[in-house]
């Protein structure tokens, strides 16, 4: 796949904010998994059973840091979006679907209402691309400034 189509958008300016909640929240829980590692990161990797959890928490950090990053600035959105999903899917079926078995539907509903967000905000990125105001538009010089 050539790098334009990868980062290629028709999509509004407005996706701007889209890019900012879900980039921002990503980047925040990625940092606070190195803030507080024994609530969020190694010690909550550990408590939920996934494996490697000295491994995979600093891991999972650096891709929520690094893809939050880029989801904010608006480059190289879609391949950001792509870890993001995985890491939302993971947290989905490792931490609510045990809670949907234990305690039902509206226990998770409630506790997964973060989740579900930023899994659908990162597979509309994924979609639609960073929009016209974006590090990705400017790079193809199609960032509009009347959007």
């Amino acid at each position: 796949m050539r790098v334009s189509k990868l980062i290629a958008t028709e999509a509004p300016a407005a996706v701007v904010l889209v890019r900012l909640i879900v980039g921002a929240v990503f980047l925040s829980e990625g940092i606070q998994k190195f803030l507080f590692p024994a609530a969020l990161g190694v010690g909550r990797f550990a408590r939920i059973g996934l494996p490697a959890p000295e491994v995979l928490a600093p891991l999972v950090g650096t891709f929520e840091v690094v893809c939050g990053l880029l989801v904010l600035l608006g480059l190289l959105t879609r391949l950001a979006a792509l870890p993001l999903i995985a890491i939302m899917l993971t947290a989905l079926s490792t931490t609510k679907l045990p809670l949907l078995a234990a305690k039902g539907f509206w226990a998770m509903a409630h506790e997964a209402r973060t989740d579900w967000s930023m899994l659908l905000g990162a597979v509309f990125l994924l979609i639609v691309g960073a929009g016209a105001w974006s590090c990705d538009a400017r790079l193809l010089g199609r960032g509009r400034r009347d959007d």
